[in-house]
């Protein structure tokens, strides 16, 4: 049985930020082996007394909204668990925990906010970079801000239409065709260098 420890070490040592945003298909086969058995358990309700001090919890909202975008990438799966990470989220960050995790493993409290599609989650996920993540926050603000903007435009994520079944609007269809999310990052960059 994996415990939070075992998901912490993964994920924050042998993984580590170089390996966090450079997806492979190794380290997504990787992770379907050690955790998928943990991943049903959290979807069956087994890791509730996870959610009762800060570890627990980051090691909780890890294993819901980080490693399904591992283990199912590109598909339904991939987002199934967003909303029981984004409640234990939610709860952490309300009590606080996230400021007793040190940077950046504390940014993992603040990307189910960046991975909702509503706007109030989004506002706060960029508030929080802003002011919690002094360190380390000004990669994870961009997108935080690129995020937002997708939301603001869309109201949803076009990039995930296809894996939810949902059918395109012709802005969206658009937009993912003139380079999506990538556009959006840019554009951003572009504006903070001419600010």
């Amino acid at each position: 049985m994996v415990d939070p420890q075992d998901i912490l070490k993964f994920w924050l040592d042998d993984v580590g930020p170089d390996g966090w945003y450079n997806a492979t298909p190794e380290l997504d086969a990787q992770i379907r082996r050690k955790f998928g058995d943990a991943w049903e358990g959290a979807c069956e309700g087994r890791y509730s007394l996870w959610l009762t001090y800060p570890t627990g919890a980051l090691a909780y909202i890890i294993l819901t909204d980080q490693f399904p975008r591992n283990m199912f990438r590109d598909t339904a799966g991939a987002f199934s668990t967003d909303r029981i990470a984004l409640a234990a989220a939610k709860s952490a960050i309300n009590k606080d925990w996230d400021m007793r995790i040190d940077e950046p493993a504390r940014q993992f409290f603040y990307l189910p906010l960046m991975h909702s599609e509503n706007l109030c989650d989004q506002d706060r996920c960029v508030r929080l970079m802003c002011e919690r993540m002094p360190e380390y926050g000004r990669s994870n603000l961009l997108h935080a801000r690129a995020h937002r903007a997708v939301i603001r435009q869309f109201g949803r994520f076009p990039t995930r239409n296809a894996a939810l079944a949902r059918t395109d609007t012709a802005l969206e269809a658009e937009y993912v065709a003139r380079g999506g999310y990538g556009n959006t990052v840019r554009a951003l960059q572009n504006e903070t260098a001419a600010a």
